[in-house]
C-alpha cells in the first residue's frame, strides 16, 4: 500500500493507494492505519476516489477515520464497488457532515483536531472480500500541521 506525501504541487499533503489485494489483506471487519494526524494537526479535506473499476465484490463499504472500531469521522459507510471510476467522494463522514445538509460534499472546515499525533483508519465491510479480483482506490488528505513551522 503505496503512500505518496508531497506538499507542494497537490491539494493533498498526503494520499493513499489501495489495491485488490491490499483490501483482501485488510480482511472483512478489518482495519489498518493509513495515515496519521501530527501532533497539534487536523484534516481539512478528506477525498475518496475509485480508480480502476472494483471486479468481484457487490458490497466493498469502508469508513476512513480516527476511532479504531468505527472509523467513520472522514468517510462513513462508502459502497466502494458502487462509486463511478474517477468521480471523488468527498467529506462525508461523521465529523464533516454534523449539522450539514450537503452530504455529498461535507463542510469545509477542519475537523479532528489532535493535540497528540492520532492515527487515521481504514474499515473495510465485505464479506466476500476475498473474491475481490481486480481494483483500486486512491484516498487523498489534507492535513494540516502548523507545528512544522515552529
Amino acid at each position: 500500500m503505496p503512500q505518496l506525501v508531497n506538499n507542494e504541487r497537490s491539494p493533498y499533503t498526503d494520499v493513499v493507494k489501495l489495491t485488490a489485494a491490499d483490501f483482501i489483506a485488510i480482511g472483512n471487519g478489518g482495519t489498518r492505519r493509513i495515515a496519521t494526524i501530527p501532533a497539534g494537526g487536523a484534516v481539512e479535506l478528506v477525498t475518496v476516489t475509485n480508480t480502476v473499476d472494483i471486479v468481484g465484490s457487490s458490497s466493498l463499504i469502508i469508513d476512513v477515520g480516527t476511532t479504531i472500531g468505527d472509523p467513520d469521522e472522514f468517510i462513513n459507510a462508502l459502497d466502494v464497488d458502487a462509486a463511478t471510476v474517477g468521480l471523488p467522494i468527498i467529506n462525508t463522514g461523521d465529523q464533516f457532515t454534523a449539522g450539514s445538509t450537503v452530504l455529498t460534499s461535507g463542510l469545509s472546515q477542519a475537523v479532528a483536531q489532535a493535540s497528540a499525533a492520532t492515527p487515521i483508519y481504514i474499515k473495510v465491510t465485505d464479506a466476500a472480500v476475498a473474491s475481490i479480483t481486480a481494483g483500486e482506490v486512491m484516498i487523498g488528505f489534507r492535513i494540516l500541521d502548523l507545528t512544522k513551522f515552529a
